[in-house]
């Protein structure tokens, strides 16, 4: 018992803290420390934004961005990743809000970040890698879509309706757009976009996200426009309580629980996937990542934001890549841009307050325009026609409808195309018979399997041997077939018990040794007609074919 235990909590400190986690520190603190203030100024419109897009408020997305940043950096399985409020999460879960309400948000952060813990505790981090690209891609230009979407009411200055189709929602909110007040919030919106691109793309240093806010925001108390603002926010982090729960409450969230879930594990996993094959200004590699661990560090960071009254949080692909091209190696810089957050919270939340909605959505509209590139896109679209498929269809069922519908059509579509091609590298070959020529050889059939025999293909091909004529022994050879499940193994009892009701005497060579069990347990090797008709080698299989036309000939021959 004590030796279980033991291994139990040898098991379990995988999971937590380790010196490890801070090796090369020493040498590093300085680069991690600026990289920690870079990627904090960067992430504080963003969280923001993502806040007010949720429906949530700025308010939320700014803890989140904090308390949730601060866990995953300590807890989580890379070291270099930034986490808080994304785009992604926000498509997810503003139908949540528009539905339950913001209380339900600290709630179902709790459900969702319990279950998250559950998988990486479970050992299904490594399970991201069976996701294939274009599904991958396919639903970030989907996010993408639907972010900017979730924009139009920010950048026409009127009161969203958040909804389940965000398309319509956005007509709905334009067509709701009064003058003056849309032409302010446009040209702030376009103001914004024109700062962001100049910046990048002359002075790539600079946080150009957040100057671009700075400038929106002066020339807004400037001119004295009225547009709306972010308003008041707190000057310190509310104290952390258990959201209001009872059992209606929580089987209500059940559903959007598993979907946050779900998509916190894909999105962080994805992210940390990302960073470590990224490369940091000296162009070392930032280092492997744990997947399990990063999973309970993700659930741990979205449970510790509901009791804060945050929102679900991720792993954020963009403030990662910041955080790595600014120098970072340790999880100190993660830890610095919340701590960076915070002493914006406790000094500067009376400016922030004043910073114009538009400009906050002139950044993610920009933001939503760059998630994906254009080589990308045109890579999948020329790579083969069931990858492109597979690309447009999670990218449009993300926009009509949601992101884990998305990933589970584009999934299923992935699949099933490769079971297409899987089947198609599925054959049955006759052969002729090797060496010279027999009397009788002519009632002998020779058919290799080739690939996988599995229920793609297995019906297939138990018609194409089926349909043999005038023969009188079939080998059916197995040594070439690399696959075999159930299925392939019961259409080999189908062919051997057709045949054998034909008087066609059926001998199998070359069964795998890896394959035998199941031939036997599924009762391949019964269905023969006489159990020594299994040879490992063609001579012999042959030889004994021919043994057995010899024996009918002589045997037609007597009778007449």
């Amino acid at each position: 018992m004590s030796t279980a235990l033991r291994s139990g909590s040898t098991a379990l400190t995988r999971f937590l803290p380790s010196r490890a986690d801070y090796a090369g520190l020493r040498q590093s603190w300085r680069s991690d420390l600026l990289a920690g203030i870079t990627v904090g100024i960067v992430a504080l419109p963003l969280a923001l934004a993502f806040g007010v897009s949720s429906g949530v408020g700025a308010e939320a997305g700014l803890i989140t961005a904090i308390v949730a940043g601060l866990v995953a950096a300590v807890m989580g399985g890379s070291h270099v990743q930034v986490s808080g409020p994304t785009g992604a999460m926000v498509v997810v879960l503003a139908p949540v809000v528009a539905v339950h309400g913001t209380a339900s948000v600290a709630l179902v952060s709790l459900m969702a970040g319990m279950m998250v813990c559950i998988l990486g505790l479970s050992g299904l981090g490594k399970a991201v890698a069976f996701i294939p690209w274009p599904v991958v891609e396919g639903f970030t230009l989907g996010i993408a879509a639907i972010i900017f979407l979730q924009q139009v009411p920010l950048a026409t200055g009127t009161a969203g309706t958040p909804g389940h189709n965000t398309l319509l929602a956005a007509i709905e909110a334009a067509s709701r757009a009064e003058s003056p007040t849309v032409l302010l919030t446009l040209a702030l919106v376009a103001g914004v976009a024109v700062v962001m691109v100049i910046i990048q793309r002359f002075v790539r240093a600079l946080p150009a996200s957040l100057l671009a806010v700075i400038l929106a925001a002066v020339a807004a108390e400037l001119l004295g426009l009225d547009v709306p603002r972010i308003g008041a926010l707190p000057h310190s982090l509310p104290s952390p309580a258990l959201p209001a729960m009872d059992v209606a409450s929580l089987g209500a969230l059940a559903m959007p629980a598993v979907a946050i879930a779900a998509l916190a594990a894909i999105e962080s996993l994805l992210s940390a996937r990302v960073a470590g094959g990224m490369a940091g200004p000296d162009g070392t590699p930032t280092g492997a990542y744990s997947p399990d661990r990063e999973l309970t560090g993700q659930g741990l960071a979205s449970i510790a934001a509901g009791l804060f009254g945050g929102m679900p949080a991720t792993g954020a692909i963009a403030r990662t890549a910041v955080n790595v091209r600014s120098g970072a190696r340790t999880r100190l810089s993660a830890v610095v841009h919340a701590v960076v957050l915070l002493a914006i919270v406790y000094l500067a939340a009376g400016l922030v307050s004043q910073i114009p909605l538009a400009a906050l959505g002139g950044v993610l509209m920009v933001t939503a325009t760059r998630m994906v590139s254009r080589r990308t896109v045109t890579a999948i679209l020329r790579s083969t026609r069931p990858d492109a498929v597979v690309f447009i269809l999670t990218a449009l069922i993300t926009v009509a409808f949601d992101l884990i519908v998305a990933i589970q059509i584009g999934l299923a579509a992935a699949a099933l195309f490769t079971l297409r091609k899987f089947a198609s590298l599925s054959s049955v070959q006759r052969e002729d018979i090797s060496g010279p020529r027999a009397d009788g050889d002519e009632h002998i059939a020779v058919f290799r399997l080739d690939g996988a025999m599995f229920f793609g293909a297995a019906e297939r091909i138990l018609q194409e041997i089926s349909q043999v004529r005038d023969v009188q022994v079939a080998i059916i050879r197995l040594s070439q077939l690399r696959m075999l499940d159930a299925t392939g193994a019961h259409a080999l009892v189908e062919v051997i018990s057709a045949l054998e009701l034909r008087g066609i005497t059926v001998l199998l060579k070359g069964v795998r040794p890896d394959h035998l069990q199941l031939v036997t347990n599924v009762g391949v090797i019964r269905s023969l007609r006489h159990h020594k008709h299994l040879f490992e080698d063609l001579p012999a299989a042959v030889e004994h074919a021919r043994s057995h036309v010899g024996r009918n000939a002589a045997a037609a021959a007597a009778s007449a």
